[in-house]
């Protein structure tokens, strides 16, 4: 039915792509472990985005994206506190990041 439902939304559209349907799952599991449960749509939203806008591999995108929320999981699970630390360090040390990588506060 996933298949299906893929195959009509594309239609509907008027896209045609070929979807990595189980990146894009395993990036929405990851998201919701790790992060939050409505990182999940948010985050696949943003790598169809990025895709779209910088012609880049979904698949590559949804691993960079799975592996920071993997990393925000390890450093929960660690106590991390999200204001700076290993998460801002991390973004640091990732090529020049801005920081976004920090989680906010809740």
């Amino acid at each position: 039915m996933l298949d299906e439902w893929i195959t009509a939304v594309k239609a509907e559209l008027g896209i045609e792509l070929d979807v990595d349907t189980a990146a894009l799952l395993d990036l929405a599991r990851d998201a919701a472990h790790g992060v939050a449960r409505p990182a999940a749509p948010l985050t696949t939203f943003l790598i169809g985005y990025a895709a779209g806008r910088q012609g880049a591999d979904v698949a590559e995108l949804a691993q960079k994206a799975a592996a920071l929320a993997n990393r925000w999981a390890a450093e929960d699970a660690d106590g991390g506190d999200g204001a700076g630390g290993a998460k801002a360090d991390g973004a640091a040390g990732a090529g020049g990041g801005t920081g976004a990588e920090a989680k906010p506060t809740e």
